[in-house]
């Protein structure tokens, strides 16, 4: 088993809590824009005092409104500013607070609420209230709820205007760094959500040893927007980290404003998903081809690419150096705008982004600072940073974290991230968590002797083939993924003679491709999925991404679907996770059909 830590450079006192982090900056720095908030259509600055005394406000309320130390109190809504003032004001009030997605079914609302045993909810529209009140009879311990969008702050503010300060302080006395802060639903590929316990503690040792890492991004007169959901746990640890570095923080609660709230609030740190870099580059490149400019921009990413590269191997030639410089005026500038202008780093979570488009980033000027972790480990466990990158890796454990790998290959983290448990469920946790309170994390990976980590696939999730063959399909999918035109993609191949996959289409990028090749713009996934360019397309893509493996592992066979894999249709998680089981049920017919070709037909 090869094992590597970092020694920590943060511990966490016995009687630390999340509330400290507002109160110091109150208290200190009480004067300094601490947030920002977009009303009509302008960005308003908010004061560290000016946010500590609505978050108060807001405690006082949910105080008077029955709320004990203790109490799970459930929150669902997308990424705005009144979620980080009720994150904080439920910690103030002494109360675990419980996410929900804001997209989440009435049935995991009621899963959720009765679970946990909610005791109070806050919502943000009528919808989702709604939706409580339907399952109210299986959520037998709730009490008030609220709606973000009526005045939910307002209405508790003015609740909470006879409840002293003396009451509050009481409530943070009785807080110690072991206390529940949250409970988080893993957003579960299969079976029911588990609560994740995770503890004051856990987002302390959290981002007093992972903040330190990204000293240069975070830090005062810095600036973070928010746009991936608040209900999930690395959204939710860098909105805490902003606080504890005095970064200033903003909230996008639609991702189709994201493009001018980006220009707006000029972030000089994001955070997003690998799929939103993926969108940004391959809208960048179908643009330039709209212009008649494709060729110079892919000669463009080839240098930015190049220019990376050379940066781990003792720096760029003056030639490329001269490209770099000449397509930093023509190309790069222009991709940094659509990031706001001032952005000079970002964190991709969720799933790996590839060492293609890592070294594009960085040759543009935006480095791309891969991490790794679950929600059962307070969101980082590994992360690359100034101090130590290596692109194509998920970095090295955060200061105070133990990572390992098993005999099998899977990923073990042992440390103070390392959830409580899971809520109510003393078997779940004893199969993830061993003895030695080594988390298992059912990924696969490898860690490299100078302790970067690379995570090649999931556990549960390996295919072997009718020929014995073991394939990781998370290699397969991140690169065809890659490609402009898919969307989505599953590999399939299990027990079978060959490894397969069914492809989605991106909608969004298929009017400029049709435009390019002179075919109808209204031409719709259903009607192309036979059209000989395009799968010439895809059967480029194929033999891109099986560059990556073996012949025994390679696609040979693809089926593009009329439909595409949407959290609203089940198939993918709310953290954008595929749901395995749900479309390889969903689209049956479509693999027994790949298998039931000609074996002699030619293969992609």
């Amino acid at each position: 088993m090869r094992e590597f830590s970092v020694p920590a450079t943060t511990e966490v006192g016995l009687d630390e809590a999340l509330p400290d982090l507002l109160a110091t900056n109150v208290a200190e720095h009480g004067d300094e824009v601490g947030l920002r908030i977009r009303r009509g259509g302008r960005w308003e600055d908010v004061t560290w005092r000016e946010f500590g005394a609505q978050v108060a406000g807001v405690a006082k309320g949910l105080i008077a409104s029955g709320v004990q130390v203790g109490d799970r109190v459930a929150l669902q809504a997308r990424t705005r500013y009144e979620w980080t003032v009720l994150d904080f004001a439920i910690w103030t009030a002494g109360a675990v607070v419980v996410p929900v997605y804001e997209t989440s079914s009435p049935d995991q609302v009621a899963w959720i609420l009765s679970d946990s045993g909610a005791t109070a909810a806050v919502v943000e529209r009528a919808e989702h209230a709604a939706a409580v009140d339907s399952v109210r009879e299986q959520a037998p311990d709730l009490g008030p709820l609220w709606v973000i969008d009526d005045d939910a702050l307002g209405t508790l503010t003015a609740a909470g205007a006879g409840v002293p300060d003396a009451e509050l302080a009481a409530r943070r006395a009785v807080l110690r760094s072991s206390s529940l802060a949250t409970l988080i639903y893993t957003s579960g590929t299969t079976g029911r959500p588990k609560g994740c316990e995770l503890t004051h503690a856990n987002f302390l040792f959290e981002i007093g040893n992972g903040m330190s890492l990204l000293s240069r991004l975070l830090a005062p007169g810095s600036s973070l927007l928010l746009f991936i959901p608040l209900a999930h746990v690395l959204a939710r640890v860098l909105e805490v980290g902003a606080v504890k570095t005095r970064t200033v923080l903003g909230h996008t609660p639609d991702v189709k404003n994201l493009v001018e709230d980006l220009g707006g609030f000029r972030p000089t740190f994001v955070l997003a998903v690998p799929r939103v870099f993926e969108k940004v580059y391959n809208q960048a490149k179908a643009k330039a081809e709209a212009d008649g400019k494709g060729r110079v921009f892919d000669r463009a990413a080839r240098v930015a690419v190049d220019w990376s590269r050379a940066q781990d191997t003792g720096g760029p030639s003056p030639v490329l150096r001269a490209q770099h410089a000449l397509f930093d005026r023509l190309v790069y500038g222009r991709l940094r705008a659509a990031l706001g202008g001032r952005c000079q780093g970002a964190v991709s979570g969720g799933a790996p982004l590839g060492e293609r488009l890592g070294h594009f980033f960085r040759g543009i000027g935006v480095t791309v600072y891969e991490g790794y972790g679950l929600t059962e480990t307070t969101a980082a466990a590994s992360v690359n940073h100034d101090g130590a990158l290596r692109i194509g890796t998920v970095g090295r454990p955060l200061p105070g974290v133990e990572v390992a790998t098993a005999d099998d290959g899977e990923i073990l983290v042992r440390g103070g991230i390392v959830m409580r448990g899971y809520w109510h469920d003393e078997q779940a946790t004893r199969e993830a968590v061993d003895a030695d309170g080594w988390l298992h994390t059912g990924d696969l990976g490898e860690i490299d002797s100078d302790g970067f980590i690379r995570i090649t696939g999931r556990k549960k999730e390996i295919l072997v083939t009718a020929g014995g063959k073991n394939v990781a399909p998370a290699v397969l999918e991140d690169r065809l993924r890659a490609h402009r035109l898919v969307s989505q993609c599953i590999v399939v191949g299990d027990q079978r003679p060959f490894i397969g996959a069914l492809v989605t289409l991106d909608e969004e990028a298929l009017p400029a491709w049709l435009q390019a090749e002179g075919k109808d713009t209204g031409l719709t996934p259903a009607q192309l999925r036979e059209d000989p360019d395009l799968r010439a397309e895809l059967e480029a893509a194929v033999a891109e991404a099986n560059r990556a493996v073996s012949h025994a592992e390679a696609i040979k066979q693809f089926r593009v679907l009329d439909t595409d894999f949407t959290e609203e249709n089940g198939m993918l998680t709310p953290s954008l996770k595929l749901k395995r089981a749900v479309v390889l049920k969903e689209f049956d017919a479509e693999v027994e059909a790949m298998y039931q070709k000609d074996p002699a037909a030619p293969h992609p």
